[in-house]
C-alpha cells in the first residue's frame, strides 16, 4: 500500500486512522463546509473568463493600465469648486423660478445662494477653480473638468450604486473595480489587483456596497488597508512558525485544498480561497514593503502634505496609492469617513475644511504621478455621486447650506488617454441642471472601461441564469470628446 497521505487509493478511513494529523484535515474540510465551499452545484458558468488574477489581454488598445479613483462621499458642491455661475452671484437672495426637489423640505428655499467664495482662471488652459482649491489650480492643465455629470437622482446610496454598480439604487452588483481587474487581472502577483484604502473618521456611506463583487466571485472584490498601522492586521506569523515550518504548513495545506477541488470542479468559493491562501503567503514581504513610506524622500513627504496636521492623513492615503500603482496594483480606491462633502448647513466653515484636508493630497498625486511618467499609463478621478443645489438650505446666513442634487454637477478625470487642460459640458445659469453634453455614470463607466482597453458593451459575467455587464443594457456611450485620441474600433 502506498505511503502517500495523498494517495487517491487511500479511504478517508484508512488516511484518518493511520496519520496523528488527520483530524486537523477532517476539521480543516468541517470548516469549509461551515464557510458554504462545499456548495452543491458550480458557481461559475464555463462562459465566465478564468478564475484567476494573471494579466489579461484587453480588448482594445488601451490608454490606462491602471486607475485610482479618489471617490469624494457626500456631493462636492459644483457651484462652489469647479463651476462658477455669475448669474447665480448677480441674483443672490432672489427666488428660484425653477422647479426644486428637495431632499429636506424642512429647511427647503428657493432663495438663490451665490458662492461665498471667488472664482480664477488658472494655467494656460485658464480653467476657472475656486480659492477652495490653490493646490487643485496648480495642475489644472492636466485635468479634465466635467461639468455637466448628471444621475437623476438626489439620493446618497442611489446616486452611489449607479457609479459603482451601473444600476441605480440596486445592490449586489460587481463595482467598477470588480469589472476591471475580472477583465484584466493583475500585474502583480505579490499584492491583491484591487485595493481600497478607507477613512480612520469611519466607513463611507453605503459601506461595503463601494467595493463589493456582487454575484461575482469574491476574488474580484475590493481589499481593505486599514486606516492606521498596521494596515494590513496578523500580515507575518508567530516567530515559532517562520521561515520553513511556514512553508511545510501552506504546501501541505496547498495540496489538501488543490485535491478538494479537482474533485468538485467548479466550485468558485473555494477556487477564491485557495487564491488568496497563496496571495496571504506572497503578500507579507511584498505588503510591508509597498505600505512603507520611510523611505520617501521629504520633498515628496511635503509635497502630499504630510508635514501639516491638516492634509497629513488624506496625504498619507495618496502616497501609499501612488506606491501600490507602481507595484502593479490594477485599481486602488480612496474613501472618505461617512459623507463629509454633504454640506447642509454651515457649508461656510464646512466646505473649506474638507477642502484643506484633500486638496493638497489629491493635487500631489496628479503632480507626481506625472513627475515619474505614470500618469500618461494611469487614470486618475476625482467626484462624489451627486452636486448641491443652488439655492440656500436654511436661512441665507451663516448657518446656510445647499441640500442634494443630481441633476447636474461636477467631476474630474486626469491623465491615462484624458485631454487635460480642458472642461466638458455644462449646466444652466445658476448651475442647477446638467444641459450641454450631459454624462451620466454608464457614460462615465464606459469611458474609462474604454480607456483600459475594455468595451462595455462586450464584457460579460455570466450569473443568475444571464449574462451580465457593468452598464446592463442601459444607453451608455464613450465620452469621445474628453480623449486624446480617437475611441479605437474593438477587435472583434
Amino acid at each position: 500500500m502506498s505511503t502517500d497521505p495523498l494517495a487517491p487509493t487511500r479511504t478517508r478511513r484508512e488516511f484518518l486512522a493511520s496519520y496523528s494529523f488527520g483530524v486537523g484535515a477532517f476539521a480543516l474540510a468541517h470548516l469549509l463546509r461551515q464557510d458554504g465551499l462545499l456548495a452543491a452545484e458550480p458557481a461559475k458558468p464555463a462562459e465566465n473568463l478564468p478564475l484567476d488574477l494573471r494579466p489579461r489581454s484587453p480588448m482594445i488598445a488601451p490608454k490606462a493600465t491602471a486607475m485610482i479613483s479618489l471617490f469624494m462621499h457626500g456631493g462636492p458642491s459644483h457651484v462652489d469648486l469647479f463651476d462658477p455661475k455669475p448669474e447665480l452671484s448677480k441674483n443672490h437672495g432672489k427666488d428660484y423660478g425653477g422647479e426644486v426637489t428637495f431632499s429636506f423640505v424642512n429647511r427647503a428655499s428657493k432663495k438663490l445662494f451665490g458662492s461665498p467664495w471667488k472664482f480664477a482662471k488658472h494655467g494656460q488652459s485658464g480653467t476657472a477653480v475656486s480659492e477652495l482649491l490653490p493646490e487643485t489650480a496648480k495642475v489644472v492643465d492636466d485635468l479634465c473638468v466635467i461639468r455637466s455629470m448628471h444621475t437623476g437622482h438626489n439620493g446618497h446610496e442611489v446616486s452611489i450604486r449607479f457609479f459603482h454598480g451601473g444600476l441605480p439604487a440596486i445592490t449586489g452588483r460587481p463595482t467598477l473595480g470588480s469589472w476591471v481587474v475580472y477583465a484584466l487581472g493583475s500585474e502583480s502577483q505579490d499584492l491583491p489587483a484591487y485595493m481600497v484604502l478607507s477613512d480612520p473618521e469611519g466607513p463611507p456611506v453605503d459601506g461595503t456596497h463601494n467595493w463589493s463583487s456582487g454575484f461575482m466571485s469574491p476574488l474580484y472584490q475590493g481589499t481593505v488597508l486599514r486606516p492606521k498601522e498596521p494596515r494590513i492586521l496578523n500580515l507575518d506569523p508567530p516567530a515559532h512558525l517562520r521561515g520553513e515550518a511556514q512553508a511545510r504548513n501552506l504546501s501541505f495545506l496547498d495540496s489538501l485544498n488543490r485535491r478538494h477541488a479537482a474533485m468538485h470542479p467548479g466550485e468558485a468559493e473555494l477556487e477564491s480561497r485557495i487564491r488568496t491562501y497563496e496571495l496571504a503567503a506572497a503578500m507579507q514581504t511584498a505588503a510591508s514593503e509597498a505600505l512603507d513610506i520611510s523611505g520617501e524622500p521629504d520633498y515628496i513627504k511635503r509635497l502630499y502634505g504630510l508635514d501639516q496636521d491638516a492634509t497629513r492623513e488624506y496625504g498619507t492615503r495618496c502616497l501609499l496609492a501612488r506606491r501600490l500603482i507602481e507595484r502593479g496594483v490594477r485599481f486602488v480606491q480612496l474613501f472618505l469617513g461617512g459623507q463629509p462633502w454633504d454640506n447642509h448647513g454651515t457649508i461656510k466653515q464646512s466646505l473649506p475644511a474638507i477642502c484643506r484636508r484633500t486638496d493638497r493630497p489629491a493635487a500631489a498625486l496628479v503632480a507626481d504621478l506625472k513627475q515619474r511618467g505614470l500618469l500618461e499609463t494611469t487614470l486618475v478621478h476625482w467626484g462624489g455621486e451627486i452636486g448641491r443645489l443652488p439655492v440656500s438650505e436654511g436661512n441665507l446666513d451663516d448657518s446656510a447650506g445647499r441640500d442634494h442634487n443630481g441633476q447636474g454637477f461636477s467631476i474630474w478625470m486626469a491623465g491615462g488617454g484624458i485631454r487635460g487642460g480642458m472642461t466638458y459640458g455644462s449646466t444652466d445659469e445658476v448651475g442647477h441642471r446638467a444641459v450641454e453634453n450631459v454624462v451620466t455614470p454608464n457614460d462615465f463607466q464606459a469611458t474609462v472601461l474604454n480607456l483600459l482597453g475594455l468595451d462595455h458593451a462586450r464584457l460579460f459575467y455570466h450569473a443568475n441564469g444571464r449574462a451580465q455587464s457593468l452598464t446592463d443594457g442601459r444607453p451608455a456611450r464613450v465620452v469621445g470628446e474628453v480623449l486624446r485620441s480617437p475611441v479605437p474600433v474593438a477587435r472583434a
